[in-house]
């Protein structure tokens, strides 16, 4: 997952609204979102080759995301899978601050991430390539493959876009699917250099990425509105990133 941008307690309708693109290989075997039959009040989509997740939520009012941190030498292979460390929160009953400062201990046996993780009401943010965790504050936030609100071109301007969309009283699953589908490609002057190459860093900027053997497979909704009551929605593509599969559900 590449890019994630939320609305935390900004919206008078909704405690959360959050828009995820999930950046993979086209080869990596995945399976839809459903409620996990291992585990069945947690609702994910699922990486069959490590056998975790991006993202989820669960019944009892938990979520978490988890982006990687790209670095030019990010290729070591690690033992511990960093799609484990949502859904270990996911299936857990720790709270948000004791289950980060458990996973901290060993934060070292994993690649370079990003985590998300918490309630509706509040969230944490940790990375094993920064400064430990955080709560983060209301408002609007976004996060690619660094830290959080790093103002890389994608995330500033998926973060306006979301922020001019929630200007409406009663904003749409659909147009945020719409808010984040977009293919273009930033200014190489605005770019990063996170060591990939010209490139690729041009393939990356889009919020939607357009690639021959990478690119973006999913994009996932969630709505919690001020009684709690869920809206998930999970967008599939095919490799030619055509629409490819539709999951809905609401608790």
């Amino acid at each position: 997952m590449c890019l994630t941008v939320f609305a935390l307690d900004h919206h008078p309708r909704y405690r959360l609204i959050l828009a995820i693109n999930r950046d993979e290989f086209f080869e990596r075997p995945t399976a839809a979102a459903e409620f996990w039959p291992e585990a069945p009040h947690v609702l994910a989509g699922r990486d069959l080759q490590r056998g975790g997740t991006w993202f989820g939520v669960s019944t009892s009012g938990r979520l978490a995301a988890v982006t990687n941190f790209r670095e030019p030498h990010g290729g070591k292979y690690h033992n511990k899978s960093r799609g484990m460390l949502v859904f270990d929160y996911l299936n857990g009953e720790e709270r948000a601050e004791e289950y980060l400062e458990r996973i901290s201990a060993d934060a070292d046996c994993y690649g370079g991430f990003n985590l998300l993780l918490g309630d509706a009401g509040r969230l944490f943010h940790f990375s094993n390539r920064g400064n430990g965790s955080a709560a983060i504050s209301p408002g609007i936030h976004g996060l690619s493959n660094h830290l959080l609100d790093t103002p890389w071109p994608k995330v500033v301007t998926a973060r306006q876009r979301l922020e001019n969309l929630l200007k409406s009283d009663d904003p749409q699953p659909e147009e945020l699917l719409t808010l984040v589908s977009d293919g273009s490609h930033f200014p190489d002057h605005l770019l990063p250099d996170t060591g990939v190459g010209l490139e690729r860093e041009r393939m990356l900027s889009s919020l939607f990425i357009l690639g021959d053997d990478y690119g973006t497979r999913s994009t996932t909704i969630l709505m919690i509105d001020r009684e709690n009551r869920v809206t998930f929605l999970e967008q599939s593509y095919d490799r030619r990133q055509s629409p490819a599969g539709n999951a809905q559900f609401s608790f």
